[in-house]
């Protein structure tokens, strides 16, 4: 048995949450050690640009891969939808617990849903995704960027710099902002970012002894939806300069996904939705991805990353 794990992390509340979150299960299911190594990455330390600007893929990663390659970590926690599809070579995603709620939440002091806003309010997100469809459901917002952690961007808000803002409902659930969730905004209004609300934990190829530590907190449908949503973005090559977005939901063997690709103003925008068995989750994701990028994604995507 380990004598004691090292989880590597990033810093900010949200992310000591969910890094001490599984050092709790590991300590109880198995009476071992865990300490928590805390890792500043290029996305922590940019906070005035938005991401998209930055550009780059694993902004909020590479240094903790780097912990994990060099042996200064065993496992790392990451909120999956900041993973870049690449993996450095000799390093895996091994294990996802159950995800927690996938929505987006509109966050107001004032108001109680996007419809309530009035005219040329305004609305923070740095999120292309979130941009593009908030601007299809109310094109008169004033939409402006919003960067920080999960406190910063709610201390903007009740400092009167928006009239709203739009978080993960994830995030808010897991630091126990409950009653800062002024509406949940429906997949239907708003799809998710791939993998919203599901944590990834990475780990060395070759560590068996760190697997097996990790075999109890794998939970199916969540890694079956990773599966889906992941290869979906993968074929994509999808990163945070384009608005993506995609969903997936298991229901009895099947399973269904939604996605979206968009042109950076919300004019050109194409949704699909694909379904099949559970087992073929990958293909699913996959074939989706191809329909999308045959009815115009390609173009779109091609300009983008061209810039």
């Amino acid at each position: 048995m380990m004598k004691k794990v090292r989880i590597a992390t990033r810093g900010s509340m949200l992310a000591l949450w969910q890094a001490n979150h599984i050092k709790a299960l590991l300590e109880k299911e198995h009476k071992v050690e865990c300490e928590l190594l805390v890792i500043k990455t290029q996305g922590d330390k940019i906070l005035d640009v938005p991401l998209a600007k930055i550009g780059g893929k694993g902004l909020f990663v590479k240094e903790i891969e780097t912990a994990l390659l060099e042996n200064e970590a065993d496992i790392a926690v990451h909120s999956m939808k900041d993973v870049p599809m690449l993996l450095p070579e000799g390093l895996e995603l091994y294990a996802s617990p159950e995800g927690e709620t996938p929505e987006d939440a509109f966050v107001s002091v004032k108001y109680k849903t996007i419809a309530d806003l009035p005219q040329n309010a305004v609305v923070g997100t740095s999120s292309l995704r979130r941009k593009v469809q908030l601007a299809r459901l109310r094109p008169d917002l004033e939409i402006k960027d919003l960067r920080g952690n999960v406190n910063t961007r709610l201390r903007k808000l009740d400092d009167g710099e928006y009239d709203a803002i739009i978080l993960a409902r994830a995030g808010l659930v897991r630091l126990e902002y409950h009653d800062r969730v002024t509406d949940v905004i429906s997949a239907e209004d708003m799809l998710p970012a791939v993998c919203q609300g599901i944590l990834g934990i990475e780990v060395r190829s070759d560590d068996k002894e760190s697997k097996q530590l990790l075999d109890f907190l794998r939970h199916e449908p969540t890694e079956t939806r990773v599966r889906c949503e992941r290869t979906f973005l993968r074929r994509l090559e999808g990163g945070c300069q384009a608005p993506i977005a995609g969903h997936s939901v298991i229901e009895g063997d099947r399973i269904i996904m939604k996605g979206l690709v968009s042109d950076l103003i919300g004019e050109t925008y194409i949704e699909a939705e694909n379904k099949g068995s559970v087992q073929d989750a990958a293909e699913i994701g996959y074939e989706l991805a191809e329909s999308i990028l045959a009815a115009g994604g390609k173009e779109i995507l091609d300009e983008i990353y061209s810039k």
